[in-house]
């Protein structure tokens, strides 16, 4: 028996050094002044304070140009609608009003109303998408028996998606009926559950894929994924997810699953399944230049990404954080990006980084418009809790880590800040402690303007020529 220790030895040895973990894989910090663009702003309106004097903490913008409106939410269950110049704000849904019987689960910083999205056909009398619009959030309410589960025997509460149904488009309130459950998922754990829903906004109407709704789906929670749930192709969790709102095959025949998504018919797959190894894909868009998807991923402890979605893809987590392999809540450097049938990130960022207290990512959109030219063709992007906004060359994208990645700050009366700084300038002229983090969001105006969101005083900021 004795022979066999000192082989053995060796190769645990060799094992060891073979293996380089890290918490700091990108060693060169992101350059903080060279590449720096100034960009002037407004403040353009005013989301009302919740009960209390708390924040509102807004959470998403979208344009409805049927209606001229801006929608803005907050994590606490409230959709309002914005004016085109931001001059009157008003409550559209109260998603917490008794008559709901919905409760927004909204404690802690990641659980709330997550998302919503207005159906392409909201404003076409007549189509089958009248009036219809999403909300994506988090419940109390966890009587109903879910469509989803985790395999966990916890349950903290259930995510779901609803479809509404206004009668009047463009009335100021909500003027429909209870919404429709399209489908409810079992979270294991209380922390990154869900993601964005959008439809892609350069589908054309004539085409098979118009009005598809992608949905993201977090891995479930706690750390590291425990249950392996996002390379599971059976699991919902830790995946994009394409549905046809307005179909009925799905298997609880409310939503309906397109023939073109690429596990349909496979065995031990969801159909629903667009693209998977997801951790927590809080924000997507695509490039209205050529149509690409991308994706802000928010890692574990180590790694921020930013990836390309295509059909079917595979992005890694949680075998890779990034561009590496995940091991334990470290990452292994040894052989980056070496697994075959991967979808890399094209930029990235770790904890590490001088910039920043602590990191998950935000974002993306790539500018194409012609309104400001300091931000053409560049891609955006922004860090949630420090609230610092970061651009990439759209047409020259890297392959990879954080070389690339440069900031963009606010210009106030000639002196630049970031948006933590104006954040806690706000608070002071409200009366109010400073707030410990920003909690950035990214949103789009009907001429690709670009909104900053965030939780903590709320104001949206509008960025200006």
């Amino acid at each position: 028996m004795l022979r066999f220790t000192a082989p053995l030895a060796i190769v645990l040895t060799a094992a060891s050094a073979f293996a380089q973990t890290s918490t700091n894989p990108f060693t060169t910090p992101i350059e903080a002044t060279a590449g720096v663009i100034s960009m002037n702003f407004t403040e353009f309106a005013v989301i009302p304070d919740a009960a209390g004097g708390e924040a509102p903490r807004m959470m998403h913008l979208v344009d409805e140009s049927g209606t001229k409106r801006l929608f803005v939410s907050t994590m606490r269950g409230g959709l309002y609608g914005v004016s085109y110049d931001g001059k009157t704000v008003t409550e559209y849904l109260d998603i917490n009003a008794p008559g709901w019987n919905i409760g927004v689960q909204f404690q802690g910083n990641e659980r709330g109303f997550q998302s919503f999205a207005f159906h392409p056909q909201f404003n076409q009398r007549g189509a089958r998408g009248y009036g219809k619009f999403y909300t994506y959030l988090d419940t109390t309410n966890v009587t109903p028996a879910p469509d989803f589960t985790s395999g966990a025997t916890t349950r903290t509460h259930d995510t779901v998606l609803l479809e509404w149904t206004a009668k009047n488009p463009e009335a100021g309130k909500y003027d429909g009926d209870a919404p429709k459950e399209l489908f409810r998922a079992a979270q294991p754990f209380a922390n990154h559950n869900a993601g964005e829903i959008s439809f892609n906004p350069l589908t054309p109407a004539n085409s098979p894929e118009f009005g598809l709704l992608y949905v993201g789906f977090a891995d479930g929670g706690s750390g590291g994924d425990p249950m392996n749930l996002a390379q599971n192709l059976a699991s919902p969790f830790g995946k994009i997810h394409r549905i046809d709102p307005l179909g009925s095959n799905s298997k609880n025949g409310k939503y309906g699953i397109p023939k073109s998504n690429p596990f349909v018919g496979k065995p031990d797959a969801l159909g629903e399944i667009f693209a998977y190894g997801v951790r927590n894909p809080q924000r997507f868009s695509w490039d209205s230049k050529d149509g690409r998807m991308y994706v802000a991923d928010i890692g574990q402890n180590i790694v921020e990404e930013i990836s390309p979605v295509t059909i079917g893809a595979n992005l890694g987590w949680n075998k890779w954080e990034g561009s590496y392999k995940y091991v334990s809540r470290q990452v292994d450097l040894t052989a980056p990006r070496s697994e075959a049938g991967m979808t890399w990130p094209i930029a990235e960022y770790d904890h590490t980084d001088p910039l920043l207290q602590r990191a998950a990512i935000t974002g993306v959109f790539v500018y194409r418009e012609k309104d400001i030219k300091q931000l053409q063709n560049l891609m955006i992007f922004g860090d949630n809790p420090n609230g610092e906004i970061f651009y990439l060359h759209a047409d020259t994208l890297p392959g990879g880590g954080q070389d690339q990645v440069r900031r963009i700050l606010f210009n106030d009366r000639g002196t630049n800040k970031t948006l933590l700084q104006l954040i806690r300038e706000k608070n002071a002229a409200q009366g109010k402690p400073p707030a410990p983090r920003a909690s950035l969001r990214f949103g789009r105006g009907p001429r690709g303007q670009i909104f900053v969101l965030n939780k903590a005083d709320g104001v949206i900021r509008l960025f200006v020529p």
